[in-house]
C-alpha cells in the first residue's frame, strides 16, 4: 500500500506550521465550518490547511500540462442504453505525488492529528483499505484516502468549502464517533530541545516555548498532550497525569538531567475555555536534558520502551519510585535514604545487617579490576547514612559527589534492566559475578593453565555451579 512517507521529510515543523498542529491549543487558527459542530477542532484545522497547499500543489501542476487519468465507467438505466462517461482518477494522479506532499510544511501536523485519533483503522477500512500495523503508516495512509476523496472527480483541484467540508464529515463521522477531543499543556523544566518540536506518538509532542506564543503560560518548553475521549474513559486530567508521569520518568532515565513538571497545566475539552489543573509536585529540575535534533529518534523509541516495560508492582516498581522520590528532594544528602532503599529493594533482601549490598553493587557496576575501589566507596556511602540523617556531617562537595556517584549508579542499573540488558534478579546477576570471579575455569586434563585472577571473566561463558569430584 502507498502512503505519503517522504524521504525529505524535516525533523520538525515551522513555527508556523505548528500553530496549526496545535490549533486546539491556540484561540487562533484557519477558519472552522460554520455549518454543524466541529468535535475535533485540532483535527479539522490541521487537514484543512493541509487539503489548502495539497490543492495549490496539484493544481500547479495540473495547469502545467501534467494529465489526469481517466477511466471510462458504464452507466446503465432500466428503459434505455447504457451510457459511457469518463471518471478523472484523482487518486492516482494523487500517489504519482505522494513524496512532494509529503514534503509540505502542513504535512506533518495532519499526520500527528490523524495518528491522535483512535479510528482511524475504522475509516481505513470503511475505504476498503487493508489498516497497516504501524501506527504512523495507518494516519498516512488515511491522509491519502481523505485527500483523496477531498477531489473526487476533480481535474483542477480548487478547494472549496463544500468538498472539504463534505470529505471531512465523512471522516470525522467515523473517527470521532462519541468521542471528544481534549488537550493538556503542561510546562516541561529542564529539557532543551534541538528542534521546535520533537512528536513522542500517541498525540504527545514536546513544544519549545517559542513556537507556541499563545500558550496559556510561558516555558521553554511545553509538553502538549492532546487525545480523543470516549465515553467512560478515564478524567483528562487523570489521563495527562499518568501520560505526563511515565514521559517524566523516561527523561530521568534517559540521561543525568533531572527534568520536572509544573505545578500546573492548563486543559481544555471539546474546544471549550482553557482551564488551570494541578499536576501534582515533581521536584525542581536539575541540570539539563538535552535533545539534539540526531537524537530525537532515539529518544521517542527509549520514551516509547520504557513506557511499555515499566512494571507496576514488585520490587523494581517500588526501586524505581524510590529512585525518583530521590531526584525530587532538594539536596543530594536529603536523597541518600531513597537511594539507599531502592537498592536494598534491589541488591539486598538480606537487609542492611547482611553488608552485601556495596560489593554487588560493584559487581554489577565496576570492571573486576575497579570493583573493590567501588566497593569501598559504597560501603562508606553507606556507613554515612546515620550522620546524615543526623545532620552531622559538615557540607562539602565531596559527600554529595559521592551520594551522586550511588544515585548514577542505581538509574544505570534501572535503566539496563528496564531495556532488557539485566535480568530483573540482580542480586542474582551480582552473586554469579562474584562467584565466577572466586573461581576460575578448571584446566584440561593434564595440563596446566595459569590464571590471571585480574583479567575480566564473560559472564556468559562461566556456568552457574561447577562441581567437580576427583577420586583416586
Amino acid at each position: 500500500m502507498r502512503s505519503l512517507r517522504s524521504a525529505s521529510l524535516q525533523p520538525g515543523c515551522s513555527v508556523s506550521t505548528f500553530g496549526q498542529v496545535l490549533a486546539a491549543c491556540r484561540a487562533e487558527g484557519r477558519p472552522r465550518r460554520t455549518v454543524g459542530f466541529v468535535r475535533n477542532a485540532r483535527l479539522h484545522d490541521a487537514l484543512r490547511a493541509f487539503a489548502a497547499d495539497a490543492a495549490e500543489r496539484l493544481s500547479v501542476d495540473a495547469s502545467n500540462g501534467a494529465e489526469v487519468p481517466f477511466e471510462v465507467v458504464e452507466q446503465r438505466h432500466a428503459r434505455r442504453a447504457s451510457l459511457y462517461c469518463y471518471k478523472p482518477l484523482t487518486g492516482a494522479f494523487i500517489d504519482e505525488r505522494l513524496s512532494i506532499l509529503g514534503g509540505l510544511e502542513t504535512y506533518l501536523p495532519a499526520v500527528h492529528a490523524l495518528g491522535a485519533t483512535i479510528g482511524v483503522s475504522e475509516y481505513l477500512e470503511s475505504r476498503g483499505e487493508t489498516v497497516p500495523r504501524d501506527p504512523r503508516e495507518r494516519a498516512e495512509d488515511a491522509l491519502r484516502l481523505f485527500l483523496a476523496r477531498v477531489f473526487d472527480d476533480s481535474t483542477d483541484f480548487v478547494l472549496t468549502d463544500l468538498r472539504f467540508e463534505t470529505a471531512y464529515t465523512e471522516l470525522e463521522r467515523v473517527v470521532c464517533e462519541g468521542r471528544t477531543e481534549s488537550v493538556v499543556v503542561a510546562p516541561l523544566l529542564g529539557v532543551d530541545l534541538g528542534s521546535e518540536q520533537v512528536d513522542m506518538g500517541d498525540g504527545l509532542v514536546l513544544v519549545r516555548g517559542e513556537a507556541l506564543p499563545d500558550a496559556p503560560a510561558d516555558a521553554d518548553v511545553f509538553a502538549v498532550l492532546s487525545w480523543e475521549a470516549a465515553p467512560g474513559d478515564a478524567a483528562p486530567v487523570e489521563h495527562a497525569r499518568i501520560r505526563l508521569r511515565r514521559l517524566l520518568t523516561a527523561l530521568r532515565l534517559y540521561d543525568t538531567g533531572v527534568p520536572a513538571l509544573g505545578a500546573a497545566a492548563w486543559a481544555r475539552t471539546a474546544g471549550g475555555p482553557w482551564q488551570m489543573v494541578v499536576l501534582g509536585a515533581t521536584g525542581a529540575p536539575h541540570g539539563l536534558v538535552s535533545v539534539p535534533a540526531a537524537q530525537e529518534d532515539e529518544l521517542r523509541a527509549f520514551c516509547t520502551l520504557i513506557g511499555r516495560r515499566t512494571p507496576k508492582a514488585g520490587e523494581l516498581a517500588w526501586a524505581l519510585r524510590r529512585f525518583e522520590l530521590g531526584l525530587e528532594r532538594p539536596s543530594p544528602r536529603e536523597a541518600l535514604s531513597d537511594h539507599l532503599l531502592a537498592l536494598r529493594a534491589l541488591l539486598e533482601p538480606e537487609g542492611p545487617t547482611s553488608g552485601r549490598l556495596p560489593g554487588r553493587l560493584a559487581a554489577l557496576c565496576a570492571l573486576p579490576e575497579d570493583r573493590a575501589e567501588l566497593a569501598e566507596r559504597a560501603a562508606h556511602i553507606v556507613s554515612l547514612e546515620r550522620a546524615v540523617i543526623a545532620g552531622l556531617v559538615p557540607e562539602g562537595q565531596d559527600v554529595d559527589a559521592l551520594i551522586g556517584e550511588l544515585g548514577g549508579h542505581l538509574r544505570a542499573l534501572l535503566r539496563d534492566v528496564l531495556c532488557g540488558h539485566l535480568d530483573s534478579d540482580l542480586r542474582e546477576v551480582a552473586d554469579h559475578l562474584l562467584r565466577s570471579r572466586e573461581a576460575p575455569a578448571p584446566a584440561p586434563s593434564g595440563e596446566q593453565v595459569p590464571v590471571n585472577r585480574d583479567e575480566p571473566v564473560d559472564v556468559m561463558d562461566v556456568a552457574f555451579e561447577q562441581r567437580h569430584e576427583h577420586r583416586l
